[in-house]
């Protein structure tokens, strides 16, 4: 729907989501590549005050949708023992990953165009292999994951 918009309206709705998210959230624009302000970017009230801003309610159930499969899959990444820690997320990891990816690709592709970067690839198909031959994603992880 928004595929070929402007560098001018892609600024536009980055300023009134930053205000937004100011007001709501008291997240600031200026700390956006902190690690902070990622975590807190990163809930489920934020997304349902981004979801103020988004008028298809389609796409805020998929935005929905898809913090809470993240929020689901972030204890499989951050744990040191993942199969011990948190066995039935781990166990879930699979599918939760394939509809994520199946939301980013159906709901999202004016921005993903059907392709997601080998990165995020990897963070979505191949956490449980590394998981089951190391017990965690450990060295992995350091690449930056939650980025």
């Amino acid at each position: 729907k928004h595929s070929k918009a402007t560098g001018e309206e892609r600024k536009k709705w980055q300023a009134i989501l930053d205000k937004h998210l100011r007001k709501k959230m008291n997240l600031k624009p200026i700390m956006r590549m902190n690690g902070n302000f990622a975590r807190k970017l990163m809930s489920k009230e934020t997304v349902e005050a981004i979801c103020e801003l988004i008028h298809s309610e389609e796409r805020q159930v998929a935005l929905k949708e898809l913090m809470d499969l993240y929020l689901k899959m972030k204890p499989v990444w951050r744990s040191s023992c993942p199969a011990k820690e948190c066995p039935e997320l781990l166990c879930q990891y699979s599918y939760h990953s394939q509809r994520f990816a199946e939301l980013l690709s159906t709901k999202f592709k004016y921005r993903y165009e059907g392709k997601i970067t080998n990165y995020f690839h990897k963070t979505l198909a191949h956490v449980p292999e590394i998981i089951e031959r190391d017990g965690s994603i450990g060295a992995w992880a350091s690449e930056g994951n939650e980025s």
